[in-house]
């Protein structure tokens, strides 16, 4: 949620991140509106209830034959008190469900625009070159016998699977490797509910837009989460921490359940977009002036990530439109698919300022002891739609696939070959 001191101070900054975004300016004027309406029923609820005390008082002392023509006037004056509590909880809510509307105001430098307006920052490593037609993921999985799509289905529905043998094993040791850098990073390993209460996934952030992303169980009002940042941004909900001299970080190991409605027809083979997979996800707790520092940490830990996977990739700068309504700035890091002639997102990292903790009041402690907004941020270290680009950039003409040294070390095999 933005901030309500900025709204009143500084409209202007939040109409333009709403322009940059392409989303509505008009809520901006709308909010303004109804939090001068807040603040005058706030006031009348709160002059009332004054004159009540007031009233009390002059009731209780009164003579004994003069108390009952002062009680029904102080059953009156209840009477106006409560119609204007009423009053100044509905205005607050009303607020409340236009702010909840505007997007968290972006950082300057975000590009503006959409999907494809994002600018470039680095392109690192170097494209694998086959004297073959690379195989896709998909087929080497098959070839390989680690991945099973056909029974996937059978089981399940589309877009399931099962990892199988050295797939299985592969993954693994991915996010094993993942959370050994995590801790040597100072984060906190944690493995977290996967099921959230409504308030938890509304705080966030992922109740906007995207909701129809989002598996629901009605019969026990909880959401199944599409990443552990839900469950990591709520873990400290509702709290005042007492120092954040240094980040606090956690590193969350879930599996994720995600719809994927409308994408319909998009990335139907394999395993690029699929409604369940595992994924460790980088969370950090700091103060406000941190967190730029911090999202550039997050953004180097994935790069060293990518870079010990062996995998060419590209950083982008994501532009304001294609932000999601949390994020204050995101990176993208999409490593090279052979298969596909084409850099494919395999990580993102998002620096979502104060907004996620303003919806679910994290704050913390000052050097003077004064409570403040905490920031938060995320980022993926790991998750199974890395396995596409590394079976299809380490492939052999034999169908066979060369592990990378880092993950080897986790196998005590250096390789994989397809199945007799």
């Amino acid at each position: 949620m933005i901030d309500l001191n900025l709204l009143r101070d500084n409209p202007d900054a939040i109409r333009a991140s709403q322009h940059v975004r392409g989303a509505s300016e008009a809520l901006v004027d709308e909010a303004i509106g109804l939090d001068r309406a807040n603040r005058q029923a706030l006031q009348e609820f709160e002059s009332l209830r004054a004159e009540q005390n007031a009233f009390g008082k002059q009731v209780s002392a009164a003579p004994k034959e003069q108390k009952q023509a002062l009680v029904a006037q102080a059953q009156e004056l209840a009477a106006k008190v409560k119609d204007a509590q009423a009053k100044a909880n509905e205005a607050e809510e009303h607020l409340k469900q236009v702010l909840y509307k505007i997007d968290n105001v972006v950082i300057d430098g975000v590009p503006a625009g959409g999907e494809d307006d994002f600018v470039l920052l680095k392109e690192v490593g170097t494209k694998p070159e086959f004297a073959f037609k690379p195989r896709d993921h998909a087929e080497l999985g098959e070839l390989l016998d680690v991945i099973d799509i056909e029974r996937g289905v059978k089981i399940s529905g589309s877009r399931f699977y099962f990892l199988k043998g050295m797939g299985a094993r592969l993954e693994l040791a991915m996010m094993q490797l993942a959370l050994d850098k995590a801790v040597k990073a100072a984060f906190t390993p944690l493995v977290t509910p996967t099921l959230v209460r409504p308030e938890v996934m509304q705080g966030t952030g992922f109740l906007g837009e995207h909701s129809s992303e989002i598996y629901y169980l009605p019969a026990d009002e909880l959401y199944l989460t599409g990443t552990s940042e839900v469950a990591l941004a709520g873990y400290h909900s509702g709290e005042i921490l007492e120092s954040l001299d240094q980040p606090m970080r956690y590193a969350g190991w879930s599996t994720c359940y995600r719809r994927e409605a409308g994408s319909h027809g998009k990335d139907i083979k394999g395993i690029l977009r699929v409604h369940q997979f595992n994924k460790l996800e980088m969370f950090s707790y700091c103060t406000p002036d941190q967190a730029e520092a911090e999202h550039a940490r997050l953004l180097a830990w994935q790069e060293e990530m990518l870079q010990a996977c062996e995998l060419p990739y590209r950083v982008i700068d994501v532009a304001a439109g294609d932000l999601g309504s949390s994020a204050a700035r995101k990176f993208d890091v999409e490593a090279w698919v052979p298969s596909q002639g084409k850099y494919r997102e395999l990580t993102s990292t998002s620096n979502c300022t104060t907004f996620q903790a303003r919806r679910l009041n994290t704050r913390y402690r000052d050097a003077d002891g004064k409570s403040q907004m905490a920031a938060t941020l995320n980022g993926t270290l790991a998750t199974t739609r890395w396995l596409v680009a590394i079976l299809e950039n380490h492939q052999r003409e034999d169908g066979s696939v060369a592990i990378p040294a880092a993950l080897a070390k986790y196998l005590g095999e250096t390789e994989i070959r397809p199945a007799s």
